[in-house]
């Protein structure tokens, strides 16, 4: 309001003036002379340069009316004033003051630079209500677009000496503008609960203090259309529309409601799938088993994307490297059913010219090349270079990644455009914990990923706890010798304070030497090399014997290879897929110990809705010592973090006298466990379970009388919830042993709280 007052005041004192003008300047008679007055920085001769007349010219009032307006047009005076003396044309002009500071007050939220790179006005420019006006509105603007609809800015001038002024932009920023309320009209199959769970923009409530979903974004908004889209059309809706999504301010404009307003239509099945092949010597048949898409199912567009991306891969490994799959897609109204029928031909010869990489100001060209499904010379393939974008992004060296193919220098060639923002892949963090088996802790670390733009991965980490006390060195070069080989080393020293339920403490310290290739895309081997030394001290007179006997210092040579086989759609938080993988190693090469060891894992993850999880997993192990007896400090122990309702060590040998667990050889422990949603927001990260765990441990040499020792099955049902908490995750399990032997130790609570910031 303020903002049109004073524009309505400026174009008024503009009219008066130049109807003063016109009353000043009578018509008739020669111009003999033109007097230019008032002028300090402006030369004369800039005036008249404007002026519609010049001497010998009759007086003409609509001549000097129109240079009246060309001299206000230049931005250059505050007042121009034109009148006649005689055959004079005394032309007076007040000029407008030049900025001599623009300053910004009461602005937090955007910083100074922010807002000087927004305005048009700058120091040594000359000042003039319009452009202040102007910037004011860049100004709000600006942040609107930072979700601040309340603020406000009210520019004020500080005249100096020398018609020089101070600018300054007093802002109230006012409240962040979020979102009150979100709307769904003309949805029948989704409730407005669950249709919130699919967009990113949420309503405003107080435990979304860490995030920024529940502020107004334009931008989101649009994000949001395009997720209720694909939703829809996974769950079968093939006609569904998006027909708006209005976003209004509040009258206090403080919030906005936003309603979506939908036409869901019609659920489809699949119905006929069929292909369609023009290539030579391949039989449509072979390629039926890997359609994702399959005849009874509810439509889902994402199957269909999936199938075409699968069929050209299968294609591709048979040497089509040139194909073109399009979906033809028919409905049945009267059977709600629509039929698939991939057309498969060949398409357009195209080769990769050229590859540039756009953006890497750190980060050399081969590292990102090397994650390239394709080279120059190849045949282009749109699956492939899908690929070659995740597996940039899954270097997480970049905040944004953008891989496009522009022609080439031929019609069958194409150029490939990638184009990167690096982030920062550096950090320093130090974390505060609990767990039931370490007690309090408090680790730090510095961890680079990306070392020297290489793509080097250096990390050192240290952790101190009530009963372990540990710093490890570790490198990795993901691209040994340019070659796909992971290679590198850790360095470690570890002191654990096992007294409690071992009777002993133990000092280890070492390095490993690592090398990693993949055999196919889920299959990975790793081979290491350890070499290690273990102290076995701090035991008591009321130590186990069998433990006192163990006492001092050993030093271990093993080389030892783990195989993975990986399915799983997320290693830290699976919700489908599978994995296997079998360790081995075996020590004497050199060294005080001899063994050979052997484990097993394994698990499943079934999702029976998208938020509930079912989840199988497994593992065992057994230890064999060659011409000796395996060592403490290579048992294994059971309890705890593998089988809940039991201590650290609560299962297995154990001398009966002095109560200490002893480690057994051989092992095994399963879970079964359902994740579920507690009903709370999904973004607060709270998820509950229950689980049942199984397990045993048993054999050891030497063994004795008072050694207790029972292959027989433990079980332990229970509990849990986990929560993603912003400062790190949380879990809190309780236990209840159901199947156990007298001599274990049991435990009803277990803790695990970790966090890095």
């Amino acid at each position: 309001m303020a903002a049109g007052l004073a524009l309505a005041a400026t174009l008024l004192t503009f009219h008066l003036l130049v109807g003063a003008a016109r009353a000043q300047v009578a018509p008739g008679g020669t111009i003999e002379e033109i007097r230019i007055e008032g002028t300090q920085r402006v030369e004369p001769e800039t005036v008249r340069s404007y002026l519609l007349v010049q001497p010998g010219d009759q007086f003409d009032s609509d001549r000097v009316d129109q240079s009246l307006k060309a001299l206000f047009a230049t931005g250059l005076f505050t007042d121009v004033t034109l009148r006649r003396e005689g055959n004079a044309l005394i032309v007076r002009v007040v000029e407008n003051p030049v900025i001599n500071r623009i300053a910004f007050e009461g602005n937090h939220r955007i910083t100074d630079k922010s807002l000087n790179d927004e305005i048009q006005l700058k120091p040594r420019a000359v000042y003039t209500r319009e452009k202040v006006q102007s910037d004011v509105k860049r100004i709000i603007d600006l942040y609107r677009r930072n979700s601040r609809f309340a603020a406000t800015v009210d520019p004020k001038v500080i005249p100096l000496e020398q018609n020089r002024v101070d600018l300054v932009f007093e802002i109230d920023e006012g409240p962040a503008t979020g979102i009150e309320g979100i709307n769904f009209v003309g949805n029948q199959a989704f409730s407005g609960s669950r249709l919130r769970e699919v967009i990113q923009t949420k309503e405003s409530r107080w435990y979304r203090f860490l995030s920024s979903d529940d502020i107004y974004d334009p931008d989101r908004l649009t994000y949001d259309r395009d997720l209720l889209r694909k939703f829809y059309l996974s769950e079968g809706y093939a006609d569904f529309r998006l027909v708006s999504a209005v976003a209004e301010l509040a009258p206090a404009r403080d919030g906005f409601i936003i309603t979506f307003t939908i036409d869901e239509g019609e659920r489809y099945h699949f119905g006929k799938i069929d292909i369609t092949n023009q290539l030579p010597t391949v039989d449509p048949e072979t390629l039926r088993p890997v359609l994702k898409t399959k005849e009874g199912e509810w439509y889902d567009a994402d199957q269909v994307e999936g199938t075409i991306t699968a069929l050209t891969d299968t294609l591709g490994n048979l040497g089509y490297a040139f194909v073109d799959i399009q979906p033809q897609i028919r409905r049945n109204a009267d059977t709600k059913t629509i039929d698939v029928t991939y057309t498969i031909k060949e398409g357009p010869r195209v080769y990769v010219e050229r590859i540039n990489i756009i953006g890497n100001l750190r980060t050399r060209d081969d590292v990102i090349r090397r994650e390239f499904r394709l080279v120059e010379g190849d045949a282009f393939n749109s699956s492939k270079l899908h690929r070659s974008e995740q597996e940039i992004k899954n270097l997480d060296f970049f905040s944004k990644v953008n891989i496009t193919n522009v022609p080439g220098s031929a019609p069958d060639k194409t150029i490939i455009n990638a184009e990167v923002q690096e982030k920062s892949t550096g950090d320093f963090s130090v974390g505060v914990g609990y767990s039931t088996t370490d007690g309090p802790l408090l680790d730090a670390g510095v961890h680079e990923r990306n070392l020297l733009g290489r793509g080097l991965d250096l990390r050192l980490d240290s952790v101190v706890a009530l009963r372990d006390e540990s710093i490890d060195l570790s490198y990795t070069d993901p691209y040994f010798l340019n070659r796909n080989l992971a290679a590198g080393f850790d360095l470690f020293a570890d002191n654990r304070d096992d007294t409690s339920f071992a009777g002993f403490s133990q000092f280890s310290v070492g390095g490993t030497l690592r090398a990693g290739y993949q055999i196919t895309e889920p299959l990975r081997q790793t081979l290491t090399y350890t070499l290690r030394q273990d102290r076995i001290y701090n035991v008591s007179a009321t130590t186990s014997p069998f433990i006192v006997a163990q006492t001092g210092t050993r030093s271990t040579s093993a080389v030892g290879q783990t195989t993975l086989y990986d399915m799983r759609d997320n290693r830290q938080d699976p919700t489908s897929g599978y994995f296997a993988s079998f360790s081995s190693d075996v020590a004497g090469l050199g060294g005080d110990v001899a063994y050979l060891r052997g484990t097993v894992q394994a698990g499943a993850y079934y999702p029976i809705t998208p938020d509930y999880i079912v989840s199988v997993t497994g593992q065992g192990g057994h230890i064999l010592g060659i011409d000796q007896d395996v060592r403490i400090e290579d048992r294994f122990f059971v309890g705890g973090d593998n089988l809940r309702g039991f201590q650290t060590g609560g299962i297995g040998p154990r001398d009966s006298i002095f109560d200490d667990a002893l480690g057994g050889e051989t092992y095994y422990t399963g879970s079964m466990a359902l994740g579920f949603p507690l009903g709370l927001p999904p973004e607060l990260g709270i998820t509950g379970r229950t689980f049942t765990d199984f397990g045993s441990l048993f054999g050891i040499h030497p063994t004795g009388p008072t050694v207790q020792d029972s292959s027989a099955l433990r079980l332990s049902v229970g509990a849990g919830i986990s929560w993603k908490s912003p400062l790190g995750p949380i879990k809190v399990d309780l236990g209840f042993p159901v199947l156990k032997e007298s001599f274990d130790r049991t435990e009803l609570f277990h803790v695990s709280f970790g966090t890095r910031f």
